[in-house]
């Protein structure tokens, strides 16, 4: 009987004049003489719509879209699109990108003259732009391979004319040390009290000066101070038996030195409000000390460049004398 009914639905779809009278081998010769198969399985609308497959309404929808798309596309070439693209601005130059103050003082330097030390620090002189007190930079590059032991070069040294800057000296030692560090003028020594200002994190100073016996007790501050540049070491004569002695160079403007990783050494020898005489008086006392610090192992040229400059002003190349 199911089979009668799928067969009465599907003539009636197709609009025969069969009814329930009809035998289904009668039904089945009627639809065969309308041409279709009977023994394809029948879709009903509520089936397809289970099956997920399209109405016919969606179909339509589908077929107007396309035809819309394919409006579209026949109205513009591809090919005749230009995207655009975006303007790609030149680099400029280092020179272009300053300021029109530095571009007029740069004027004066010529790029591939080497100058003498004298000549070197009258240009830098000139050449300070600032509205401030610039400090005067030495930078050296040298034969050396930092990464041999022998080759790492460093050292510290008193500059005659002092740096220019106001250097906040602590001392930490016991009680006969703060004592001489005071009469040396030492800005704070102090003992245990010290190191509670370290714990509370008050680092108010821009050197410290310790005793040899007294390192000990600052092993488990080098995490706060080492960071900072400040941590004691006899390098740099900051761990020193005699706390007078180094107090007073720090204060008279004890400077350290170090080549980098691409064998430079950097470091200031003084301001613009010094002296074309006192800026000469450090920075032979600099070369002097580069120039002791040679090692044996370094084959060929020891001073390969030097550049004088003042902070934001153009570099001024020294004819190398070592």
């Amino acid at each position: 009987m199911a089979k009668k009914a799928e067969l009465l639905e599907q003539a009636h779809k197709l609009k025969l004049e069969v009814t329930d009278k009809n035998t289904i081998a009668q039904i089945e010769a009627a639809i065969k003489d309308a041409g279709v198969d009977t023994e394809a399985p029948i879709e009903r609308e509520a089936d397809v719509a289970k099956a997920g497959k399209r109405s016919q309404k969606a179909l339509e929808e589908a077929e107007e879209k396309e035809a819309k798309e394919a409006r579209k596309a026949s109205d513009v070439d591809p090919e005749t699109v230009v995207k655009p693209r975006k303007a790609v601005k030149p680099t400029r130059s280092r020179l272009e990108r300053r300021s029109k103050g530095y571009k007029e003082v740069a004027k004066l330097v010529e790029k591939d003259k080497e100058y003498t030390v004298g000549e070197a620090i009258d240009l830098a002189l000139k050449t300070s732009t600032v509205k401030f007190d610039a400090s005067v930079e030495m930078h050296i590059r040298l034969g050396v391979d930092p990464k041999h032991a022998d080759q790492n070069i460093r050292d510290n040294v008193v500059l005659p004319a002092g740096t220019g800057k106001s250097v906040r000296v602590a001392v930490f030692g016991d009680d006969e040390d703060i004592k001489k560090a005071k009469a040396a003028g030492a800005d704070i020594a102090m003992a245990d009290e010290f190191l509670q200002q370290l714990d509370k994190g008050v680092i108010d100073f821009d050197v410290l000066i310790s005793s040899p016996k007294s390192m000990a007790k600052l092993g488990k501050y080098a995490r706060i101070l080492g960071p900072k540049g400040l941590m004691p070491n006899p390098k740099s004569g900051t761990v020193a038996a005699d706390v007078a002695k180094a107090v007073k160079e720090a204060k008279a403007g004890k400077v350290e030195y170090r080549v980098d990783s691409t064998g430079i050494v950097h470091l200031a020898v003084g301001k613009t409000n010094f002296t074309a005489e006192q800026l000469k008086q450090n920075i032979d006392v600099v070369l002097a000390s580069i120039k002791a610090a040679k090692p044996a192992s370094v084959k060929g040229a020891y001073v390969q460049s030097i550049f004088v400059t003042t902070t934001m002003g153009p570099s001024i190349k020294v004819t190398p004398s070592l």
